[in-house]
């Protein structure tokens, strides 16, 4: 693991260079591949956002007569008490999902922060752009797309905010493939399903702290 700090470099909205910032190497420089911790990051965090809605009917839950089809015996025809039956068609299911399913996950605080800070390292080295500020004047879809283009954000773009930048959210919120994620509340997924992350420099040492 590196611990060395790191310099990225740093630009504006414009795409003007605004020098470099000094980050942690321990947090953005690790260049030992823990693939383990990350793949049990992404497990946790798509088993967490599953939600229990399947349901199947049991045989008492379906709707319909309690009438016997036919009699006992004398039909030839093997003896049936109930068409809710499940070996009958449009019956009860017998182990089908019940609506209480727990997809709940945890992963240990040092693993999960181990995990982030890996794929932190792998966008430092490809798709990261650090800009000096998220703050933009008015909100505009269309200055706002020209503004990804001068910063050159390419392929599907997650922008991390602090949650004050209103006037950016509401401006990227309807631009295809573009992302948006508080500082906060950076996944390890996010991160791995974008191609490129644009965060200011301010929030990239709120990352830093968080991750030491």
């Amino acid at each position: 693991m590196a611990e060395k700090n790191i310099s990225l470099p740093v630009i504006a909205l414009d795409g003007e260079s605004k020098g470099t910032i000094e980050v942690s190497g321990a947090v953005f420089g690790i260049e030992d591949e823990n693939p383990q911790v990350v793949h049990d990051a992404v497990v946790t965090y798509l088993a967490n956002r599953r939600q229990a809605t399947a349901k199947t009917k049991k045989r008492h839950e379906v709707h319909g007569t309690n009438k016997k089809p036919w009699r006992q015996k004398g039909t030839g025809r093997a003896r049936a008490g109930d068409v809710k039956s499940p070996i009958w068609v449009g019956g009860g299911i017998v182990f089908g999902p019940d609506g209480n399913q727990n997809y709940k996950r945890s992963q240990n605080k040092k693993a999960h922060k181990l995990a982030l800070r890996t794929v932190w390292s792998e966008k430092v080295r490809k798709g990261l752009i650090v800009v000096e500020d998220t703050k933009v004047e008015k909100i505009s879809t269309k200055e706002f797309a020209k503004t990804l283009s001068a910063i050159k954000a390419e392929g599907k773009i997650l922008i991390v905010v602090d949650g004050t930048d209103d006037n950016l959210i509401l401006s990227a919120r309807n631009i295809a493939n573009v992302g948006l994620t508080e500082v906060n509340n950076v996944a390890v997924y996010d991160l791995l399903h974008f191609d490129t992350v644009v965060i200011s420099k301010d929030n990239i040492k709120k990352i830093e702290e968080a991750l030491k």
